[in-house]
């Protein structure tokens, strides 16, 4: 039997196909520009600088309480969610911004809340800026992961004087690149970080002198103020390798008021020792979103920030960690209307500003409900 001739490709076909391999291929390229610098520093050099710590073990930290990063038998429930999610963890409509101008010199205790985990603090005249993350996507390309859900409320030129920036960890949602180049360029800032994490600040040009690495419970004086590193329970890695840096949260106290940042954890024990050991606490920053029952270690639910905001002898409770990247499986504005019943429960006062908004913790407004509806 003579073989079936195979019929040619027209010219056409084969221009498509190859235009497309190529189109694809000129969309890898772009996304992966700059991967490599943004992912941070070399993976030897962070174990070789975890190696100093008594909080890590061959070259990796790990967390004081045992725990997991992702719950046993989830992976597969974990899929189904990604892929049935639809518009579940975005809002109905445009988040409420402000933009209004910052005072000429910092007050004794404020906030202004830029969404997520990055805020201003102003602690008896000194302003600390924590987690700061401008960018429009948390990821090392400009061109895929997480996007943000509502703009930038404020330009970060735009930004008071910072005398200080404090970081909780390395992941992308709270340490960015392009944000940190910027600080490090724009303002004399000095960075405060966890150990490890000054090793990705020197690799995009933050000067040695202007860097303070501090393991758990070391502190540092900045400006008159006294941060020190608080324990946490979360992880690190900006790519594949895993806690080749250490995770934390801080307690921030001036010559009269405190205000404890917890960045991104899970509950802990440690909340409680924060508390006695560091506070009481005027306010605290508390992260309250991206929380799931396939990760109950290392993220809290709103219930659990209370209980910790309890446990740290706190005065106001301020939640962040929520609204601008939409990084789990619940909804938009259901860690706010959890969090409300919570407090309201506990007796605990709440401060919920829009993103972008300052708000005077020495007199707070009082809570005006503006993410129901389009949450």
């Amino acid at each position: 039997m003579t073989p079936a001739r195979r019929r040619p490709v027209p010219a056409v076909v084969r221009t498509l196909l190859v235009g497309g391999l190529l189109v694809g291929a000129a969309r890898t390229v772009r996304a992966a520009r700059g991967v490599p610098l943004a992912v941070g520093a070399p993976d030897a050099e962070l174990r070789a600088r975890a190696a100093s710590s008594p909080h890590a073990r061959d070259g990796r930290f790990a967390n004081a309480e045992p725990g997991v990063q992702i719950a046993p038998g989830s992976v597969r429930s974990l899929l189904v969610k990604v892929a049935t999610r639809g518009s579940l963890g975005t809002p109905s409509g445009p988040v409420p911004l402000v933009d209004e101008p910052a005072p000429a010199r910092a007050g004794e205790l404020a906030v202004t809340w830029f969404g997520h985990s990055s805020a201003l603090l102003e602690v008896d005249g000194v302003r600390v800026l924590a987690d700061p993350v401008w960018g429009e996507r948390v990821s090392p390309s400009s061109r895929v992961g997480p996007r943000r859900l509502h703009p930038v409320p404020v330009p970060l030129e735009s930004l008071p004087p910072v005398d200080v920036v404090v970081v909780s960890h390395d992941h992308y949602d709270h340490l960015d690149m392009a944000t940190v180049v910027r600080l490090a360029r724009g303002t004399s800032a000095v960075f405060v970080v966890p150990l490890g994490i000054g090793a990705h600040l020197r690799r995009w040009g933050v000067p040695d002198d202007r860097v303070r690495e501090l393991d758990w419970d070391a502190a540092t004086d900045v400006a008159g103020l006294e941060i020190t590193c608080a324990r946490a329970r979360h992880f690190s890695g900006r790519l594949f390798a895993r806690n080749t840096t250490q995770w934390a949260s801080w307690a921030i106290a001036g010559p009269t008021r405190r205000v404890y940042f917890g960045g991104d954890t899970g509950y802990t024990t440690a909340f409680a020792d924060a508390g006695v050991r560091f506070g009481p606490f005027d306010a605290t920053l508390l992260p309250v979103g991206a929380y799931d029952a396939s990760w109950p270690d290392i993220h809290m639910n709103p219930e659990e920030s209370v209980r910790a905001h309890a446990d740290l002898c706190g005065g106001l409770l301020v939640p962040v960690h929520w609204a601008t990247f939409n990084l789990a499986f619940h909804g938009w504005s259901e860690p706010v209307r959890r969090l409300s019943r919570a407090a309201q429960s506990a007796g605990i006062p709440l401060v919920v500003p829009r993103p972008g908004q300052r708000v005077d913790l020495l007199d707070p407004p009082r809570i005006d409900d503006w993410w129901t509806t389009i949450g």
